[in-house]
């Protein structure tokens, strides 16, 4: 007899895992969609009104005339080139407009580029993330948390939906950038390469797209200045102008600023028509080092690129009088740090001073004119590494193509540092951001003596002229002064020459490397 199990068998079977996988992706895909529908009805007034969106969302209070011009056009004309002085909020601007994008459009593709890349790292995106972190994004159905939706150089709210950092120099992922929507962020845009731009414009052609570039005006040249000042080829460009008057009139502290550094830099300097009055121009023809190869240098300059394995030497040009300043100019290889100043000491706590800097550093060049004999010979004294540089006796250095020889040590060593400086000759010195050594790296003026030798203006000569000592732009130089009797040091043209104890360091030959000559008065 065969005896069956009469035990009752439960109906509720537990549900596959495939199962209960399904249903709870399908009830996220309907939870998503319903946040995202909630979303667009909460961004939609703010797809037309980019002022809207800055004031309400992100919470600035007071938009500049010229801001909200720059808004409003993007809507109306696309793309956007805006020119103005240093210092009157574009960067802000460009952030603004960074944020507005995103969060107004589903899918969108936002790279960021400047022409240098500290731009980036060091301004657009902190301030990114400044305005980023005070947005009301729940106002607009938003979620964006740092170190999640927000990383250091990336901002992303959804697969296709992000914003990032682009470096000028990579061309491919520039013309890359394919989406629904494109917005292209050319932040200081007036060296971005013309192969840039152009690959803007190709990415373009997929689909709808945005450009905001902005800067502070430069030389007359390149892509930035072609869009400002020639319309007719650039028509679907809209240009906008920020004038100096205009920032006195709207940018709290401006104008205090702008009357410091016309007595700073002078009025007709190419820095100030760049930097104050908003206006391309380019250094005379008869200034020794160009404005463009020293903003060049900056721009290369990162806190963290010193060289390892590398002497440090100081530049020391030591204050002559009160109103003067002692400037250490700290170099490592072609990389500086962030120069050293104090004024007001005698020679002894100068020489202090110094030594206590000298922990870090293998050797001190020092301006030995006036009291800077007196520090050399203290330091001295204390068995340190320092050598004399006495910038007014004769040299036979010669120029790198080596036609023209020097009237003095001091013509000698900044002309060997415009030729360091020069975009052509590799040595892509990194000079840190620093207005006051801008502005005396580009005062010196120069010409040539019935003797076919380069004179570099005197320091004095320079006082007289401007009004001020250019103690920062000299330490520099002084950093570049090494004694010739050092391993592979160069011979003068002319062994009966005085100088017994300088030469342009770091270089084979005269100042210049077996290199093209280039031109030496533009």
């Amino acid at each position: 007899m065969i005896q069956i199990n009469s035990s009752p068998i439960s109906s509720q079977r537990p549900a596959p895992a495939w199962m209960k996988q399904a249903v709870a992706e399908a009830w996220r895909a309907a939870k998503q969609q319903a946040i995202s529908r909630q979303s667009s009805r909460l961004i939609e007034p703010y797809r037309r009104d980019p002022v809207a969106f800055v004031h309400d969302i992100l919470g600035v209070t007071e938009i500049r005339p010229y801001q909200e011009h720059a808004l409003s056009a993007l809507l109306e004309h696309r793309r956007v080139c805006m020119r103005g002085p240093h210092g009157i909020g574009k960067t802000a601007l460009e952030a603004w407009a960074v944020l507005w994008a995103l969060a107004v459009h589903e899918e969108i593709k936002a790279p960021t580029t400047a022409s240098a890349w500290r731009q980036l790292t060091e301004y657009l995106w902190p301030e990114i993330h400044k305005w980023s972190s005070r947005a009301k994004w729940d106002r607009i159905g938003l979620r964006v948390r740092p170190e999640r939706e927000l990383l250091k150089r990336r901002l992303q709210l959804g697969d296709n939906r992000f914003a990032f950092a682009l470096a000028s120099s990579d061309e491919a992922k520039i013309e890359g950038a394919h989406s629904a929507v494109v917005f292209y962020g050319f932040d200081e845009a007036k060296t971005i390469a013309a192969e840039i731009w152009d690959a803007a414009e190709g990415a373009f052609s997929t689909g709808e797209g945005y450009a905001l570039a902005i800067s502070t005006p430069g030389e007359p040249a390149g892509r930035f200045y072609d869009i400002q000042t020639n319309r007719r080829s650039y028509p679907h460009w809209h240009i906008i102008r920020v004038t100096e008057a205009e920032a006195r009139r709207v940018v709290p502290g401006f104008a205090q600023w702008a009357d410091l550094m016309a007595v700073q830099w002078g009025e007709q300097s190419a820095v100030y028509q760049n930097r104050v009055a908003g206006e391309f121009a380019q250094s005379e023809t008869d200034t020794v080092i160009p404005l463009a190869w020293v903003e060049a240098a900056m721009d290369r300059w990162t806190p963290d690129g010193r060289p390892s394995d590398t002497p440090t030497t100081f530049g020391a040009d030591i204050a002559r009088t009160g109103e003067n300043k002692t400037v250490f100019a700290p170099r490592t290889g072609n990389w500086f740090a962030p120069l050293i100043r104090h004024s007001k000491r005698d020679t002894m706590e100068t020489a202090g001073f110094l030594a206590s800097e000298m922990i870090s550093v293998d050797w001190a060049n020092i301006d030995v004119i006036g009291i800077g004999a007196g520090v050399f010979d203290r330091l001295r004294e204390q068995g340190l590494n320092v050598r004399p540089i006495n910038v007014g006796e004769a040299t036979g250095l010669r120029d790198k193509t080596g036609r023209f020889g020097f009237v003095n040590l001091r013509s000698a060593l900044l002309w060997g540092l415009r030729e360091r400086l020069e975009p052509e000759s590799g040595d892509d010195i990194a000079l840190p951001p620093d207005d006051d050594l801008l502005a005396d790296l580009t005062a010196p003026k120069w010409t040539l003596t019935s003797a076919g030798k380069i004179k570099v203006e005197s320091k004095d000569e320079i006082v007289k002229r401007l009004g001020r000592s250019p103690d920062s732009g000299d330490a520099v130089m002084l950093a570049y002064a090494a004694p010739e009797s050092m391993p592979g040091a160069a011979r003068e043209a002319n062994p009966k020459a005085r100088s017994k104890f300088v030469r342009s360091d770091l270089q084979g030959g005269r100042f210049g490397r077996d290199r093209p000559a280039g031109h030496h008065r533009r």
